[in-house]
């Protein structure tokens, strides 16, 4: 396991390309790191949460297809930009917001709850074990040699990301593909998971104060995987990539 380095000089280095802001100048990234959380299955909290975003969700797709609801249509037209084709890869909130009317997934207390935060607010959430990273997170367009650590048909494979497609990296390569679209297995939360980073995704019409509003209610719901959970956050514009550390969640 990689060594820990402290959660400051974790989120102080990480980093949105320039190349970014050259795509969507309105692209926001809120990173939120939360340790001392009390790994675990799904249990009936996380299922209440997920059966909350399945109830909003259907509610959406009673009056709007998904591709017109507007967090959706804006991450569709982001992936079409770095010549991604959205019917086929789908950025993270649209795979979640289709498939929450049939039943979200339940995989564990963690993913669960920002799965649903996810389709709640209406943005795409990336979830990562800190203890697995090295170096800090990097948003950037591919070169196309950048490792990708995956399975196909059932196996452990070691994939690439194509050349310019907008990934998340660490110092090792690839954690997450088309931006929001796979995440790898290297980084992955699991049942061990006591400290993670999550991502936050924003685009245009979400404003700052509604990405805000979504850390704090999922900082709300991480606050009970532990008896003393302690987050910290930074907010990253694509215009500016290295901006002054925000306070800490309270």
């Amino acid at each position: 396991m990689p060594e820990r380095r402290p959660v400051s000089a974790f989120l102080a280095e990480a980093t949105v390309s320039t190349e970014i802001a050259e795509l969507r100048p309105d692209y926001r990234a809120l990173l939120v790191v939360a340790q001392g959380l009390t790994p675990g299955t799904s249990d009936e909290v996380s299922d209440a949460l997920l059966s909350r975003a399945e109830a909003a969700a259907t509610a959406r797709l009673a009056a709007n297809t998904v591709e017109e609801l507007p967090h959706v249509a804006a991450w569709r037209d982001a992936y079409r930009a770095f010549g991604a084709k959205p019917q086929r890869t789908r950025n993270s909130l649209e795979a979640l917001t289709r498939r929450a009317p049939s039943g979200l997934p339940r995989v564990n207390r963690l993913t669960d709850v920002y799965n649903a935060i996810s389709v709640l607010h209406q943005l795409p959430i990336g979830g990562e074990d800190l203890d697995r990273y090295v170096g800090s997170p990097r948003l950037l367009r591919a070169t196309g040699t950048e490792p990708f650590d995956t399975t196909a048909d059932g196996a452990d494979v070691i994939d690439h990301a194509e050349p310019r497609e907008v990934v998340w990296c660490d110092d090792l390569g690839v954690t997450c593909r088309r931006w929001n679209w796979r995440q790898g297995r290297r980084t992955a939360l699991g049942e061990d998971t006591t400290d993670a980073v999550f991502i936050l995704d924003a685009l245009e019409p979400m404003t700052e104060d509604a990405l805000r509003a979504a850390a704090t209610d999922l900082t709300d719901h991480l606050r009970r995987l532990g008896p003393d959970v302690h987050v910290t956050d930074r907010l990253l514009h694509a215009s500016a990539p290295r901006p002054t550390d925000p306070p800490e969640l309270s």
